[in-house]
């Protein structure tokens, strides 16, 4: 079974489309979003395997959407949802599987549903060197405005409650996900656990004290406290990191 989100700013038309999906079999969770910043956010959260998108959105357009979750780890199959056809072109040229017409009849949208189904196989088997590089791309809030900034921009994160507050050089970004969250899902891109309000990139450590009676990290011109508890850990991901790195 497939999971799916539904973008469109109208309401009935996302109930519309989640009943249609609803009565295939082949088709699990259904996640909704009004707008293509909710869906960023959503998406951030919960990765699924295909999109169908309203193109005529306000702010974010269903292309603009399509165009940002290009850069995401897991892009999903995209399919566009309109009332008319003239960005039937636009559509494919962004890899779009199909190009639904509203109002969406059920026999069209399964044979939509088909098609994300063998795309999906098809990319589990040929999935090429440089996709599989990619960063992923997280949607952050400044000011009101939604933006993209890539994981491996991110030089440490610092727990705020609930939230987590992430790190670059540039600036630091409150997004709505807890540090314990982040530190599973991102181990693998060498992310570790240093202190209870502290996950550092070890890409981005500059300076280690680990001997001292307090011992810290400094990321980006900033001294971390690195806690007794987690301080062997931290000492096996670096010199894990070490031997990676010798010729």
């Amino acid at each position: 079974m497939i999971s799916v989100l539904i973008a469109d700013d109208e309401q009935p038309a996302i109930d519309e489309l989640a009943f249609l999906l609803g009565q295939d079999p082949r088709v699990g969770v259904i996640h909704q979003a009004s707008s293509g910043s909710e869906a960023i956010r959503l998406l951030t959260r919960e990765p699924v395997d295909a999109a169908f998108l309203d193109i005529h959105m306000p702010g974010l357009t269903g292309f603009d959407l399509a165009r940002a979750l290009a850069r995401f780890e897991h892009r999903p199959v995209l399919v566009f949802v309109t009332a008319d056809e003239e960005g039937a072109l636009e559509a494919f040229d962004l890899a779009a599987v199909d190009y639904l017409l509203k109002p969406v009849r059920a026999e069209r949208l399964q044979r939509s549903i088909g098609r994300i189904v063998e795309a999906l196989k098809a990319g589990s088997t040929s999935t090429t060197a440089s996709e599989a590089a990619q960063p992923e791309v997280i949607a952050v809030t400044l000011g009101g405005t939604t933006r993209m900034i890539r994981r491996d921009e991110v030089r440490y994160v610092q727990a705020q409650g609930d939230y987590a507050r992430l790190h670059t050089e540039e600036a630091s970004y409150l997004v709505r996900v807890p540090m314990a969250d982040l530190e599973r899902q991102w181990a693998e891109a060498g992310f570790v656990r240093v202190h209870r309000s502290y996950l550092v990139a070890l890409g981005h450590v500059s300076r280690v004290r680990l001997g001292a009676d307090h011992p810290s990290v400094t990321v980006g011109g900033a001294e971390l406290p690195v806690s007794r508890r987690l301080l062997p850990a931290l000492r096996d991901r670096l010199e894990s990191a070490i031997l990676r790195a010798r010729p």
